[in-house]
């Protein structure tokens, strides 16, 4: 029996199921501007549209808010609930894992567009399974003693008290230790974009683009001299300089809105090259950072919240119970504000590009 008043349960319903139509609502904007715009489907934003999905089933388990524990430990509302709420957050925690992947092989790797493509299928069937399977399992498990496995947790259904360990080890253990591996994946491509900056001497308004001749099966193309070459190409920004090329070496660098074509003679005659797309920084660094820092805004009071409960078995606090039903429930909101964000900006910095292209045509003729 919880020891919150029923008003101040009513006021925890509310915020949880107001917060779940934002991320309803920022979920299906992702949806929406994904299959509406062809310059928005990225690699990293196609992991962005399939979360979205997996988005909106932790939304609608959210809107159950306290219905499920009002419905009891037994009924199928809140055992739908307590599924829910094991499957899909944890599925969010690993998609944002899977776009720090992506962003570490495309800076350490070169992993062009169609590579990425390609680790798509094996991320979908790995969060799913990972996460499905024991959410599944967590089902049947039921004792006389305990009750079920899912049952009340005063906000929602979710794995009971009863079940503490098991709430720890296999739900809130896994998430941190995914974005413990996160924040060490980023720490370590902040280091590189850090170490190019400081390289090719860029000012804080530069951004880095990484492009590399890497075929589709990861192999780097050789020259003649049996180096590999790769092109890290470094724009500034507001140059209108389209085709200064440097020097091709181990590493070389270039001022320009476009990837320099690369010369057929620098291949042997049976390779094919792959397509090149650019890489911006802010596509591969940018978007997928801040997708971590609201993973985090939305994890960070549920966990304070189940360690008090560890430590003092049986304390409700209104406040942070509150702050849980609304933080929790914005993972789709979070995840469309940015989305749409820098998908603005990216449209924005095309439409520019492309003027200063119709302009440098202009002063030609």
């Amino acid at each position: 029996m919880s020891s919150l008043s029923q008003g101040q349960l009513d006021m925890i319903g509310i915020a949880g199921r107001v917060t779940s139509v934002l991320s309803i609502l920022g979920s299906a904007t992702i949806v929406g501007a994904f299959m509406g715009s062809r310059h928005l489907r990225t690699p990293i934003n196609r992991i962005i549209f399939y979360n979205a999905f997996y988005n909106l089933f932790d939304s609608v388990a959210t809107m159950i808010s306290v219905n499920g524990p009002y419905a009891g430990d037994y009924s199928s509302l809140c055992q739908f609930q307590g599924f829910a709420l094991q499957m899909f957050p944890i599925a969010d925690v690993l998609w944002t894992f899977a776009m720090a992947l992506d962003t570490y092989l495309v800076v350490f790797h070169r992993f062009d567009t169609h590579s990425l493509l390609k680790l798509e299928k094996y991320y979908l069937s790995l969060i799913t399974l990972l996460t499905f399977i024991p959410a599944l399992i967590f089902l049947f498990i039921r004792t006389p003693a305990r009750g079920p496995l899912y049952g009340s947790e005063t906000i929602w259904c979710s794995i009971s008290p009863e079940w503490m360990i098991i709430r720890i080890v296999l739900y809130y253990a896994p998430v941190w230790l995914v974005i413990g591996i996160v924040l060490v994946l980023y720490a370590l491509i902040g280091i590189e974009i850090s170490r190019l900056r400081d390289e090719f001497k860029l000012t804080e308004d530069d951004h880095v683009q990484l492009t590399s001749n890497v075929s589709s099966h990861h192999t780097p193309f050789e020259n003649p001299n049996g180096s590999v070459t790769t092109t890290v190409e470094a724009t500034k920004a507001g140059s209108t300089q389209t085709s200064e090329s440097g020097v091709t070496s181990e590493t070389s660098v270039e001022h320009s809105f476009t990837t320099r074509p690369f010369s057929s003679r620098q291949f042997p005659p049976n390779y094919t090259l792959p397509t090149q797309r650019r890489m911006s920084f802010k596509q591969y660094i940018l978007m997928p950072s801040l997708f971590f820092l609201a993973l985090l805004t939305t994890w960070v009071a549920p966990t304070i919240n189940r360690v008090s409960a560890f430590i003092h078995p049986g304390y409700e606090s209104f406040p942070l119970l509150l702050a849980v039903s609304a933080l929790g429930s914005l993972r789709g909101f979070w995840n469309g504000v940015i989305f749409v964000t820098m998908g603005m900006k990216g449209w924005r910095r095309r439409a520019k590009e492309r003027r200063m292209k119709y302009k440098a045509r202009f002063a030609e003729t």
